[in-house]
Order: C-alpha cells, then structure tokens, then sequence
C-alpha cells in the first residue's frame, strides 16, 4: 500500500495520495488546485492517477480534482448525501453512506458525516491483502481534525446560508457518535492543520488516531450535547471573504486550470495606465520594503503563509489585478494564487524601482512606533484601529484601542476618521501593513502604521486593556 500527505502550508491544507502497488491504482483525496503535484508523484512512484475523491465541497479553497479528472480521466467520487441543495452540479459518480468502491486491494468505504457541511464524508481504508475486515484510515475531511473537530457556522457566516449553524452543530454531535463508535487504532488524517480557519484549536502534528483523539480532543470529551453546541459555536475565527466563492466554485462547473500559468511582465509604461487607473497592484515585497517605497495606490500583501489568506481577504474577483514581485517567486505566488481561484493576473512587475527610475514618484508608508504611540495613544485626536481577529483583540489591546478585523475594513470606510491621526495596529506588523495600505489605497492619508504591534506593546510594559472595547 503507498501512501503519501500532501500538505500546503499556507492553507493548512492537507490532500492525499493513496495507492495499490500491485496493480498500480491511485487515489487522490481533496486536492488542490497545482495537480502537477500529484502526477509527479504517481510518475515518480510509478503508479496511475485511477480515482479522486472529496471529502465534501470545500470553502477554503478551490479543489483540483476536475482539473486531475480533466488529466488522467479518473472518475471523481462525490457526496450525494446532504439534500438537494447541497449536490456538486456537474457530472460525477456519486456516493452515499456504506458505498463501498476498490483502489485496487485497497478498500474504500463512504461514512457520511454532516456538520462541517450536510453532505460531508469520510472515507474508510481497508488494505485487504495485510487484513481484510478491519479498516486502517479514515481521512476525515473536515469532520475531525487533530485536537478539533470542523466548524459548523462557516454556511451561515461566509456563505449566507441562513439557520445552517445550529443545526450543523446538532448534526456534529451525531457524527461524533459513529466516530467514538470506530476501533482506537484507525489512523486519522484530516484536511486541515494548525492555521486553518476552518476549525479553532486545531493541531500542528499532521495525523492522530481514533484512540488518541477521544482522549483528547476537547468535542470528543463532551457528555452533553447543549454544552457542546455552545462550546462549538463560540470563540471561532473571522472567516474570509473569500469563502463564498470558494463554497460556489467548487459546486458548480467552471473553467479548469490544467498547468500553473506563465504571468506576462509588463512595461513601464503598461504598469503607469494600470497606476493611472487605479487597477488593484498586490505589492508581495516586504512590509519594510513596501514602507520604503511603493507604487500609487498598491497595497502590501507579503508572500509569506499568509498570503493566500490575505488576498482572499483584499483582492476582488471580478477585476484584473498586477502582482510585484521578483521573478524567482512568481511561480510560487501564481500557485498560491490559483489555489484561491484568483486566476485574473494582468502581469507582473518584478520591482518599483524601474518604475521610479522613469521618472514616477513612490509613495512611503507613514510610520508610528512604540515610544511615539506611548506618548499618544490616550489623545482623543488619535484613532488606535485593531485590525487582528475579534479573539485576540478581547485577550488583549492596546487601551482605547477600536476593534475593525482588517478583513472588513471595506465594510467600515464611513466609520474611520480621515481628519485626524489614525493609528493601525495587528500583532507583529504583518496584518498592519495590509490594513494601512488598502486605506491608503482608498484616499485617507492620516494613516499611522504600528509596526511593533501588540506583541511590541506588551512585551514593552505599557498598558493592556482586555474585552472588547466601547
């Protein structure tokens, strides 16, 4: 039996390759979207991309399998279960509860397991010739995670689905059971690790056990189904914008993306119409960087982990968009670009100051730092904007200090001064630079960006104030 995780780090995405070496079938469980992965690894092993399979429809980001499908014409086995509403909309072979289908020697066996989402499952794995009745792996999607278990209030909160929270968290509680009902020793892999926004405490280690998880997983250790629900249904994170998107994407048919694309470098002149025209400019260099000096109008989304992340947040779907960044990291970025389903690159740029060197002006990023905020942070003539997550601001703030998740700025443009200093704070410096940017972009130049962040704050002595601020 060969077996390999796929994880993407950026996502937190886990997807699997799961085959039969004697025959040379494979599967491939919840992929993402650059499947020149998987065939290298099938070519490389020697083996044939036969099956693929999801565990459910994803939200968080926009699976490979019809572009694996499109490849290696291996037929895609997709929930049916869930209803109606809750179907994949193109062509499939779909499965329910009990199906049962071969990887070669290799059983695969669907256990429907609704609360993430209604129609999500889980597959059981059987490596009949070691022994035939007792199954070895679950990969369990977004059911059960390392420490955690999927969170149910993604369809209401990101995807508009209205009344889904409290009952998917019901429904969580059921499935529950059927998993307390397996053998402790099935080995657990999931969809998602640490970082992952589709969970809150979920794990760093990349797999557990059945066992292992009723000892210590917080849901898993719940008696009472009330307790539960309220537990489950508070403290989890912000979900991004683009979650929606993702949630249609992968539902309905749309354009496949085969090959990672090749991005156009643009001219200078090229790059000052789309400046001139106010086109949205990701500008992935360094927040120290982009501080120095940057193009009208860009806003700062660092190509570290959280990239994909952030330009889910910022950048729209329905318009073009130019990535600067240097050469050596397009193919990366492209990649973690795609993996969103933001496909509309217009080009690129490989740096600013080309651009400046033709005679264009860069704008600078204005900076606050810590002994400057200490000696202003309580003058009603300044604004301290957190722009971290609703729980990390209530563990802990700078005093005073307004809460606006840096996500849902856009939402909040009339509520922010723009006649007096506004200062933007995150953690570290990251989320701060993103946040400062984007309302630069969006006309206010009373902007301040904190670059020490809370961390910088705390750990300076200075006040914290905690809760949620008036």
């Amino acid at each position: 039996m060969f077996f390999q995780q796929i994880y993407e780090t950026g996502l937190a995405h886990a997807s699997y390759m799961v085959g039969c070496q004697k025959t040379g079938e494979c599967l491939v469980i919840d992929a993402k979207r650059d499947v020149d992965t998987y065939l290298e690894i099938a070519k490389r092993e020697g083996l044939r991309i036969t099956h693929l399979a999801e565990t459910h429809i994803h939200a968080d980001f926009l699976s490979g399998t019809r572009e694996l499908a499109a490849i290696t014409g291996a037929p895609m086995f997709l929930s049916d279960e869930g209803g109606d509403e809750w179907q994949y909309e193109f062509p499939h072979h779909g499965v329910k509860n009990g199906d049962v289908f071969m990887v070669g020697n290799i059983k695969m066996q669907v256990m429907h397991t609704p609360g993430h989402t209604p129609e999500h499952v889980c597959f059981l794995a059987t490596d009949t010739p070691a022994i035939a009745d007792q199954p070895i792996m679950i990969f369990s999607g977004d059911f059960v995670f390392v420490g955690d278990v999927g969170r149910p209030d993604l369809l209401e909160k990101a995807a508009g689905y209205r009344g889904t929270m409290e009952v998917g968290a019901r429904q969580l509680w059921q499935s529950l059971k059927k998993f307390r009902a397996l053998p402790d020793h099935i080995q657990v892999h999931p969809a998602h690790g640490a970082g992952s926004a589709c969970g809150k405490a979920l794990g760093a280690i990349p797999s557990s056990t059945v066992g292992y998880e009723k000892l210590v997983n917080w849901a898993l250790r719940h008696t009472d189904e009330e307790a539960f629900v309220s537990e489950l249904l508070s403290g989890q994170p912000e979900p991004p914008r683009y979650f929606a998107m993702m949630k249609k994407l992968n539902k309905v048919p749309r354009p496949l993306l085969t090959e990672v694309p090749k991005l156009d470098v643009l001219s200078v002149e090229q790059l000052s119409k789309a400046v001139s025209a106010r086109e949205m400019i990701v500008d992935a260099r360094s927040k120290v960087s982009f501080a120095g000096g940057h193009l009208p109008g860009s806003i700062n989304i660092q190509n570290n982990k959280s990239f994909s992340t952030w330009a889910g947040w910022m950048v729209p779907y329905d318009a073009p968009f130019i990535v600067i960044a240097p050469e050596e990291q397009l193919d990366e970025i492209t990649r973690k670009l795609m993996r969103i389903g933001l496909d509309n690159i217009a080009g690129t740029y490989p740096n600013v100051t080309d651009w400046q060197g033709a005679g264009n002006d860069l704008v600078e990023l204005p900076q606050m730092h810590l002994d400057d905020l200490q000696k202003v942070y309580d003058d009603p003539s300044v604004t301290v904007i957190d722009i971290r997550g609703y729980s990390e601001h209530t563990a802990g703030h700078i005093p005073g200090a307004r809460h606006i998740h840096g996500g849902y700025l856009r939402d909040h443009l009339t509520e922010i001064p723009r006649d007096t200093t506004v200062v933007i704070a995150c953690q570290g410096g990251d989320r701060s630079s993103i946040a400062s940017s984007y309302l630069m972009r969006e006309g206010f130049e009373n902007i301040r960006n904190f670059p020490q962040g809370f961390g910088g704050w705390k750990s300076s002595g200075a006040p914290v104030e905690q809760g949620q601020s008036a």
